[in-house]
């Protein structure tokens, strides 16, 4: 199925039910679309039993060792009473990975939340404490088949499903292509002046990915795990002024010192790691446009306006890379 324009074409509500029933569930017929873009996400109802949310893969993404590692990296933080949502192990396949129709997909448990809002001090050290044992955990040993955050796999890559893309008004092609390239260009030398240990990462820890509850934060998603610097997964959780923004990252970083060790060098890549999302932001969905839910999800992305938009934040981004870096003193 690799290279299909439209992946999920034959993923039909029968063929999910199928697939869900081959894994050794008895679904009672009820499912329900889940908010996802890049796979395909499922409640699917059970005779007499809760719930379950079945993850189907988008072909060509991910080669199947690189599926298993993020399973296995899950359950190994599940083991050690982290709270993120590990897959169930399929008795019929014996793994934790299943294969129907040309699909791979996994089924977890339904673990309901609400969005966190992060205002209180409490709740930021409380998620700090919980990255921090993530983190623990995840400098134990290296990934093996992930990919591995750095200028290449997150900026160069995209950038290249961005040239590619037709969909980018011609007009306006060449400004945002130079705005991104010049951005990279700092960005690759901020990164290489200063390197930072890597380690086993969730790699997109912002707070769509985050399910809070009456015991606390879990994490629902370890799609994009990687392996990179550890302040990957701190940055995305700051936001407002600059001073907002020291006061969150303080108060996050009183909990997660409590359990892991962090460089505070690697405050100053915090700009450049953001720069490098935005350009790859803007790769996947150059990459996806075919997809039809891309397009019904994301109708302003072919608009002269979002792209003048882009250019403004490119730039602006750039020059983000010169000031003083958030402070921990």
């Amino acid at each position: 199925m690799e290279g299909e324009v439209h992946p999920y074409e034959r993923l039909t509500p029968e063929c999910v039910l199928d697939a869900v029933e081959a894994a050794g569930f008895e679904c009672d017929g009820r499912m329900l679309a889940l908010n996802s873009y890049e796979n395909r996400v499922y409640q699917v109802g059970l005779e007499d039993s809760t719930p379950v949310i079945a993850k189907f893969y988008r072909p060509g993404r991910w080669h199947p060792e690189a599926i298993i590692e993020e399973h296995e990296f899950a359950t190994e933080l599940a083991d050690l009473e982290i709270p993120v949502v590990a897959p169930l192990m399929l008795e019929p396949f014996d793994a934790t990975i299943g294969e129907h129709e040309g699909f791979s997909f996994a089924v977890y448990p339904r673990r309901p939340g609400r969005w966190p809002d992060l205002e209180t001090r409490t709740d930021r050290e409380l998620l700090g404490r919980f990255i921090g044992r993530m983190h623990a955990c995840g400098g134990i040993r290296p990934f093996g088949e992930r990919i591995r955050l750095n200028v290449e796999t997150f900026g160069h890559l995209p950038l290249a499903d961005l040239e590619r893309c037709e969909s980018v008004p011609g007009e306006i092609r060449n400004n945002v292509l130079t705005a991104a390239r010049m951005l990279l260009e700092a960005v690759a030398l901020r990164l290489d002046a200063y390197p930072c240990r890597n380690i086993r990462l969730h790699g997109d820890f912002h707070l769509g990915n985050v399910l809070w509850s009456d015991h606390g934060p879990h994490i629902v998603d370890l799609d994009d795990c990687c392996t990179g610097p550890a302040i990957q997964d701190l940055w995305m959780l700051l936001s407002g002024s600059r001073d907002e923004r020291q006061g969150q990252l303080l108060d996050v970083l009183r909990g997660y010192e409590e359990f892991a060790y962090i460089d505070y060098s690697e405050l100053t890549i915090i700009e450049a790691l953001r720069g490098l999302r935005m350009v790859r932001y803007n790769g996947w969905l150059a990459a996806r446009w075919e997809d039809p839910a891309f397009q019904k999800a994301f109708p302003w992305f072919t608009t002269p306006r979002y792209w003048e938009e882009q250019i403004v934040n490119l730039r602006e981004q750039l020059e983000l890379l010169d000031e003083p870096p958030l402070s921990v003193i």
